[in-house]
């Protein structure tokens, strides 16, 4: 097992191990694929697809990938087909993908997908002047993505769009992660995700890992048969902090063989 677990983390990881059904819910961006300057450039690391591989692979063991990315986008990123057993929610949990059912969505709402579209217009027109900065279309929103900017242009895109939501749809959630701000009409978090999972699957224990503050709603919501990681620095209720992507695979494979070994 990794280096530098203390023996609670350590106590943790063997009980997820031995539970009789393990949900391992996991974030995409950051958290399995590196950050990417274009997004949908985003792809698994070759470690991440191995663990993700031996998590499929072991005895009563269900693999979410529980992202903000619209479901579509998600699909291309995470190399996603209708064989695939890996359980998919989309919009931090307003959409779903399950095997052997395919889309879920929550319903959705004719005026508010009206304004949608008004208000990703309006963004895109108030920060066209700004170098590097890109407006992602989002099923329930959008998102203002300025890792490819200057500061003082992220500061000034932030700035006018966020008066643009303010003004028009006040009631929308707002979301700050790395080097992107999402608006929604739908309030659904990570939270609700993982909690729409663990019922779904009857899960009797839940392994979730993020990377971003859009994460820590799910890390916060983890009970106490569950754990908790989170890939790279910063305050986390996560119960176990790795550095990267190759950590957490590294632990997550040590899930997958504990879980294999023990029913052998």
């Amino acid at each position: 097992m990794s280096d530098g677990l203390d023996s609670a983390a350590r106590a943790a990881i063997a009980r997820v191990a031995a539970t009789d059904l393990l949900l391992v819910a996991l974030d995409f961006d950051g958290t399995l694929s590196p950050l990417e300057d274009e997004p949908m450039d985003a792809r698994m690391l070759p470690a991440a697809r191995v663990a993700v591989d031996a998590l499929i692979a072991a005895p009563r063991t269900v693999v979410a990938f529980v992202s903000g990315r619209s479901l579509v986008d998600l699909r291309v990123i995470a190399e996603h087909d209708d064989a695939s057993r890996v359980v998919l929610a989309g919009s931090h949990g307003a959409e779903f993908w399950f095997p052997g059912e395919g889309f879920v969505r929550h319903g959705e709402d004719a005026a508010a997908v009206a304004l949608r579209d008004t208000l990703r217009a309006h963004a895109e027109e108030a920060t066209a002047h700004l170098e590097g900065v890109w407006i992602e279309p989002k099923t329930f929103g959008f998102g203002v993505h300025t890792r490819r900017a200057e500061p003082a242009a992220a500061e000034e895109a932030n700035r006018l769009v966020d008066a643009i939501v303010t003004a028009e749809a006040p009631e929308w959630r707002r979301r700050a992660g790395h080097n992107i701000v999402e608006y929604a009409f739908r309030h659904e978090g990570k939270d609700s995700a993982v909690a729409e999972l663990r019922e779904r699957t009857g899960a009797t224990a839940v392994v979730f890992a993020g990377d971003d503050t859009t994460d820590e709603d799910a890390l916060q919501s983890l009970g106490s048969t569950d754990l908790g990681l989170r890939v790279g620095a910063g305050p986390s209720a996560a119960t176990v902090c790795v550095p990267d992507i190759a950590a957490l695979s590294e632990l997550l494979s040590v899930i997958a063989a504990d879980r294999t070994g023990a029913r052998e």
